[in-house]
């Protein structure tokens, strides 16, 4: 039995009418609204959809049975009993799923997971997680190969053996998709894992194509929409009918083409081209603009000069207008002539997975590109349905997709929490790294801010001058008047290690000058981040190698 407190009453037949109402509600065993003590009680069976109890009158409420029941604003607590308990639908299985699954079932609420392919997302499956473990891999392979310290450590020839090297990779990636996802489905009784494709039937309910061939509709509370993304394919001519690669395909490639051509300028392009060229491939990478071509212009330089002097083949403004695949070659056309490769990776973007879900029935909104609009808050404009992660107008990164499932979890059972992105760190694992928080300085153009900026070679940083690899820069971008720091770039071996210093930096509002007065420990390649910061006020040139 459930009970909720009313606000005073009016008369006889409005408690009645409430009454004749709640009682038609799915589930509904038994409704009693009384006036005075004040009081509605209601008998529920666990199939009972709360979402049902917004329409029904109340006028002895002062605001829906539904907000009462979920300590919505105009509500008390949240106070619905077993039988009645918040019904919450997340689609998908990823690191978005998971988290506002997880913090759902802490909040109190029955969720109901829907994963129509691999539990786990595209994360653990198919992206950072393997894509990662080949990428360190090819950099032992390539030190093994090349370092700069030759003279006195004899370099070999590695002999790669790609299927060993696949095989390690997919044990990892098992072991974790069992480990973070697959065991806490199974130790969390408050889950129900539904192995299908779902799609909206109205806006508070779903219909289910189960794997097995049946089907099923699923009632909820509230639902959470989580379907990531896929690789996107791009419009050009005979690609479509071709056996190109996505990222997929290749991170689960048996064996390494002696050629490879690659068709993109950003992260996942640029980070496999680099790894199947240190693992033995010819790689020849067509970038529509330049590398990072929305990034700040010196980091697509500097990667530029990277990937060449390994002897990867970067054509800058080069498109293929005709792509064809004969006698078990590919052949692409382009403005400057043929290229020809073993093997095709496309990876030109990734497109929300948000067509099946016939998003229109439920009322929910997509942009252009068909990702879903939300606000910090992760509502959609639909009110029972949220949305997070990579089907989102959000950035594509998986921690942000589990803060924003995180915080979705915490508004669908009542709270009110936003998150907050002007402190969001990229990390792009090519060697040397990217790393970048916070405003270029063309964005805070943009955006009306006057700045200050400086960039430090590495052949200041001392860790770097002992590493013998001083390939890079550290820029900092600071607001003019205030010298507080708002940006920062970075491209260095270890940039990833270093820029979650700058978040925190940026987050408590530092300035430059706070930035250069902090300890940083020597020899590190944080290190960085004091001296850049220093280069405001002073010539680092003239100060000791550990000046504080």
């Amino acid at each position: 039995m459930t009970q909720l407190q009313t606000s005073g009453g009016t008369c006889d037949a409005c408690a009645t009418h409430a009454k004749q109402a709640l009682e038609k509600v799915p589930g509904m065993c038994s409704a009693n609204i009384s006036d005075p003590p004040g009081t509605a009680q209601l008998a529920m069976t666990g199939d009972t959809p709360l979402a049902a109890l917004a329409d029904v009158p109340t006028p002895l409420m002062g605001a829906s049975l539904l907000d009462k029941a979920l300590g919505l604003p105009g509500g008390g607590p949240m106070a619905i009993g077993k039988a009645g308990e918040l019904h919450v639908a997340v689609i998908g299985s990823g690191g978005g799923a998971m988290a506002a699954a997880l913090k759902a079932a802490e909040q109190g609420a029955r969720i109901t997971l829907i994963e129509r392919g691999t539990m786990g997302g595209t994360c653990v499956n198919f992206g950072c997680v393997p894509s990662k473990i080949m990428i360190r891999a090819a950099h032992v392979a390539h030190l093994r190969r090349e370092s700069p310290f030759d003279a006195g450590v004899s370099a070999s020839r590695p002999a790669i053996d790609r299927g060993q090297l696949l095989a390690q990779q997919q044990a990892r990636v098992n072991e974790l998709r069992h480990a973070k996802y697959e065991k806490i489905l199974e130790g969390t009784p408050a889950i129900t894992v539904l192995h299908g494709e779902a799609r909206f039937k109205s806006a508070s309910s779903l219909v289910v194509h189960l794997n097995d061939g049946s089907e099923r509709e699923l009632a909820f509370d509230r639902c959470l929409i989580a379907s990531g993304a896929s690789a996107a394919v791009p419009p050009i001519p005979g690609l479509k009918d071709t056996p190109f690669w996505t990222s997929t395909e290749a991170l689960a490639s048996e064996s390494l083409p002696p050629r490879l051509a690659v068709i993109g300028s950003s992260v996942v392009a640029l980070e496999l081209a680099q790894a199947f060229a240190r693992l033995g491939s010819q790689v020849t990478i067509l970038a529509r603009n330049t590398l990072f071509f929305r990034e700040d212009p010196a980091i697509g330089e500097a990667v530029t000069a990277a990937f060449r002097a390994e002897g990867i083949e970067v054509r800058e403004h080069t498109q293929a207008r005709q792509v064809a695949h004969v006698n078990g070659e590919f052949v692409l056309t382009t403005g400057q002539g043929e290229v020809r490769a073993d093997k095709l990776l496309v990876a030109t973007g990734r497109t929300p997975n948000t067509r099946s879900l016939a998003l229109e029935t439920a009322g929910v909104a997509v942009n252009a590109q068909g990702s879903i609009v939300i606000d910090k808050g992760m509502h959609t404009n639909s009110p029972l349905i949220y949305a997070a992660g990579d089907c989102t107008d959000q950035p594509q990164f998986v921690y942000v997709a589990a803060a924003a499932g995180t915080r979705a979890a915490i508004n669908m059972t009542g709270g009110d929490v936003a998150l907050e992105l002007s402190a969001m760190p990229a990390v792009v694992f090519t060697d040397p790294q990217v790393a970048t928080v916070g405003l270029s300085e063309a964005e805070a153009r943009q955006q009306g801010i006057e700045t200050d900026s400086r960039t430090l070679s590495l052949d200041n940083v001392p860790r770097a001058l002992a590493n013998f690899d001083t390939r890079g820069f550290i820029k900092l971008v600071a607001e003019i008047g205030s010298g507080r720091l708002i940006g920062v770039q970075a491209v260095a071996p270890d940039a990833g290690e270093l820029i979650q210093t700058a978040v925190l930096a940026i987050h408590s509002r530092m300035t430059v000058q706070d930035l250069a007065n902090q300890l940083f420990p020597y020899l590190t390649m944080v290190e960085g981040l004091k001296l850049c910061a220093q280069t405001f006020n002073k010539d680092v040139n003239q100060l000791s190698c550990c000046a504080g």
